[in-house]
């Protein structure tokens, strides 16, 4: 039934199938943009369009940004030679946070899941290879702690033993099942610091 008319009614549907967006938040966030000053309004439908034209993957590590290298990959001061290996762009920021992490990330995109027909090629696998064919010291696996994120860990190491690079996975400090972009910095930092050697 159309309790508010047409168009609040679409805007509550369009903000609903956003992840993470219930009904009742949906029709919270639509209340809340309908009495915003308009050009507030403008401002957010804005940076939406905008973000959706102009943002793209990093070409050296795929994480998401609007230049063709992202501000971590551009920064001379960070280490090119210890690579971070996350899921997506929420575990990267994670880390961040931390402040600590000196080095560069490599964004997968994914993980191995052979249960939703996910393998090796549907992730960022063979970027991170051709990677690591530069002057790469150490690969830091740090994909989620679930059943996928391990079998996403040991396939990775087991591509990379071979070619005598340092693999190294993050501690359990993470709980399993825990996906890192929910978990507290003190505690990715402390994963971080005791990865061990895969």
């Amino acid at each position: 039934m159309d309790y508010y008319g047409s168009q609040i009614s679409r805007l509550i549907e369009q903000l609903s199938a956003l992840p993470g967006i219930g009904s009742k938040t949906a029709q919270r966030l639509a209340f809340h943009i309908v009495n915003m000053p308009m050009e507030k309004v403008q401002a957010l439908s804005e940076s939406v369009l905008d973000a959706k034209k102009n943002v793209r993957y990093c070409r050296q590590c795929f994480t998401m940004t609007d230049r063709e290298l992202c501000p971590i990959c551009s920064n001379p001061k960070r280490n090119n030679r210890q690579i971070m290996v996350v899921e997506n762009t929420r575990d990267l920021a994670a880390y961040e946070k931390t402040g600590r992490f000196e080095g560069v990330y490599h964004v997968l995109h994914g993980a191995i899941s052979p249960m939703l027909g996910i393998g090796p090629n549907d992730i960022r696998l063979k970027e991170l290879m051709t990677r690591l064919q530069g002057d790469v010291e150490e690969v830091i696996i740090a994909t989620n702690s679930s059943l996928e994120g391990e079998t996403t860990a040991m396939y990775i190491s087991k591509l990379i033993k071979p070619t005598g690079i340092l693999v190294t996975r993050i501690a359990s400090g993470v709980p399993v099942g825990g996906d890192l972009e929910y978990i507290d910095e003190v505690t990715l930092l402390r994963a971080l610091e005791g990865r061990v050697e895969l």
